[in-house]
């Protein structure tokens, strides 16, 4: 594959559109307004920032609130703590909400060896950070390639959660069966195959960064879902030495992506559903217009899930948590109460 084509396949596949946020018309008074958002802005939780030693790496995380239970948010590729900053200003005030930097991106380090990327070890990058953290049960909420490894977490310690929440990240059991039979996904996964190359690196950081600006914060640049300081933030999170790499191998560790013709992998266990059943009690949130993780990987979920509550958000996309995040905030905390 020529840097030519995998640039174009790219560009087709991981490409999203931001969706503005609908915005209803404000009929209160103005002064009254203008208290009430004085008012809501006051009661948002400080951000602080602070590093823990886990299972041999050294993770930053940023925190906010010193609630008695725990909320950990789990980021997926390309963002970092940054994506939850949201999240922690809002259930900082009930909670102790941490977003972690996952090993490999940002402020947290970045093993050199692949196979130490591999989703076992971030698995127990979570279980020892909420030890660390003083909290035996805890709420997970997670996206994306974070929603990877809740989804193993929760598989493989459901005694350590209360509850989990998921947004745009299909069960594991789910996306086996997506990307083996479902055309579909196959070809909307393609992109994982460009994120595996050794060109990777080069592609998504040339011209500063453009791919994964446009990919990631796209028009919502235009219409207000993020902002220059946004931009801003990523842009330096990615320009870490080292990060961009280590996200990426969360990718080339896990062979992730649809299959390809020729291709050599490494023997996979017989698929047993039953070991695959998550037993906390599980809310999925889904942008509706996701064109990388498709909606049917929905389908057949509550086969795995036996607690699920689905909540679907039809003019959200990949990125719902940015464009809509009063309402997945909404549908946070009415799950968790």
């Amino acid at each position: 594959m020529t840097p030519r084509q995998v640039r174009h396949l790219f560009l087709a596949s991981i490409l999203v559109a931001c969706v503005a946020p609908s915005a209803n018309a404000d009929e209160r008074p103005a002064a009254e307004a203008g208290r009430q958002r004085a008012s809501a802005q006051t009661r948002k939780a400080e951000i602080t920032h602070q590093y823990a030693e886990v299972n041999g790496v050294r993770l930053h995380y940023a925190k906010a609130g010193n609630g008695r239970k725990l909320m950990l948010f789990v980021h997926g590729f390309p963002e970092f703590w940054y994506e939850y900053k949201t999240q922690l200003a809002e259930f900082g005030n009930s909670y102790t909400a941490v977003a972690p930097d996952m090993r490999g991106y940002n402020l947290s380090s970045k093993p050199s060896e692949l196979e130490k990327y591999q989703v076992s070890y971030m698995v127990e990058d979570l279980r020892q950070l909420a030890d660390k953290l003083g909290h035996k049960k805890f709420i997970l909420v997670a996206h994306d390639w974070g929603g990877a490894i809740a989804w193993a977490f929760a598989i493989a310690h459901p005694d350590r959660l209360e509850k989990l929440v998921i947004i745009n990240a299909p069960h594991p059991g789910v996306f086996q069966r997506e990307l083996a039979s479902n055309p579909d996904q196959q070809k909307a996964s393609a992109y994982m195959l460009m994120f595996r190359s050794p060109q990777a690196e080069s592609l998504l950081s040339a011209n500063n960064y453009a791919m994964l600006v446009q990919a990631v914060l796209g028009d919502g640049l235009k219409t207000g879902v993020f902002t220059e300081e946004d931009k801003r933030a990523y842009i330096e999170a990615w320009s870490q030495p080292g990060a961009l790499t280590g996200g990426l191998n969360y990718y080339r560790a896990a062979n992730a992506g649809p299959p390809v013709s020729g291709e050599t992998r490494p023997a996979v266990p017989a698929f047993k559903p039953d070991a695959f059943i998550v037993k906390v009690p599980t809310l999925v949130i889904w942008g509706e217009k996701d064109t990388a993780l498709l909606i049917s990987s929905l389908d057949g979920l509550d086969t795995f899930v036996p607690k699920l509550t689905i909540k679907r958000i039809p003019d959200g996309s990949h990125w719902v948590i940015h464009e809509r995040p009063d309402l997945v905030n909404q549908y946070i905390r009415e799950f968790i109460r």
